[in-house]
Parts: C-alpha cells; structure tokens; sequence
C-alpha cells in the first residue's frame, strides 16, 4: 500500500487513466472507423444531362471518382461535376486513409432527357 493514501489520491489515479484511455480512443479514430464519404445527391431521376455532386469526407488521404482524384477541402468539402449519359448512371466514389484503409459509396442516377415536341 502507498504511504499517504487515500481518496483523493485513488480519484486522481483514476481520473489520470480514464484522461489516457480518452485520448487513446480519441488518437485510434483513423484505424478504428477507417475513412467516411458523405454524398449528395443520393439515388434520384434527373432530366438535366449536368449534375454536381457535393458531399464531405473524413479521415482520408485520398478521394476518387470513378477511379480520378477529387479535389478537397481543408475540412473534407468536395465539389465535382458530372455529365450525365442517357439512362442509368453511377459515380462510384473511393476514399482512403494513411492506413490504406478503403471506403466506397455510390450514386445511382437515371438521366431521361425531356422531350421536348415540336409544333408546326
């Protein structure tokens, strides 16, 4: 037993542990949960051929869509446009980590072009 012991002393050697394991976890995010894509929009029908996909992402060190790299922000912001092929489409969207650890979402888009008929 430690000379002077008491309460206070085994509340404070508690309350350092619990401070070390917090910051353990806290340091551990990356390896734990791995890269995080945020994505809009989601599934949809389109009828204009151009679309802009915006979402976030945390915890990368790469972002690609459809196998380019993304640019993104500071705070994991993205922007990218997309042109859009008659029927179905799909942006696959790729993220990794300083641990090469990988996360994929998907946009699935219908594009049906509006037609437009002509009077004479």
């Amino acid at each position: 037993m430690l000379p002077y012991h008491s309460h206070l002393s085994t509340i404070i050697l508690i309350a350092f542990f619990v401070l070390v394991l917090g910051y353990a976890y806290f340091e551990a995010r990356g390896v734990l949960y791995g890269p995080r894509i945020i994505l809009q929009p989601e599934t949809q029908l389109m009828h204009d051929p151009f679309v802009t996909v915006r979402g976030k992402a945390e915890r990368i060190t790469e972002l690609r869509m459809n196998g380019s790299p993304v640019a993104v922000t500071e705070d994991g912001a993205f922007e990218e446009p997309y042109l859009l092929a008659p029927g179905y489409n799909r942006i696959v969207f790729e993220a990794y980590d300083q641990y090469k650890n990988r996360s994929v979402e998907e946009i699935e888009i219908i594009y049906e072009p509006l037609l437009i008929t002509q009077t004479e």
